[in-house]
């Protein structure tokens, strides 16, 4: 199993930009899709994007499309979120996930495991 540590969060005004990381631990880091989602106050968890093993797939969110980049280093074992543009919908909790299965640009959590602790990003108006 792999385990996920997020960092990167912070408070960023509104048109910003904030980079998220996520490091992992585990052989199989490599060999698997993985993804963020985020949770906002009193909302439920939902998927902001998405890469497969190799880095050369992804997917995202259309609240997010064209402001957000996913990508990852298999090398460092870690995966990053470039967030652009960013806007107080935006606030919320995010968190890495690495995926069990092969479903194919899959968006639900219960394709996803090793959910990590989370980073804050706020968005101030």
């Amino acid at each position: 199993q792999v385990q996920l540590v997020e960092s990167g969060g912070g408070l960023v005004q509104a048109g910003g930009s904030l980079r998220l990381s996520c490091a992992a631990s585990g052989r199989t880091f490599s060999s698997r899709p993985m993804a963020w989602f985020r949770q906002a106050p009193g909302k439920e968890r939902d998927f902001v994007a998405a890469i497969n093993w190799s880095g050369g797939i992804t997917y995202y969110a259309t609240s997010v499309k064209g402001r957000f980049t996913i990508s990852r280093d298999n090398t460092k074992n870690m995966m990053y979120l470039q967030m652009n543009s960013l806007k107080p919908e935006d606030t919320a909790v995010y968190y890495c996930a690495s995926q069990i299965n092969s479903r194919p640009n899959t968006q639900y959590m219960s394709d996803f495991e090793s959910w990590g602790q989370g980073t804050q990003v706020t968005v101030s108006s």
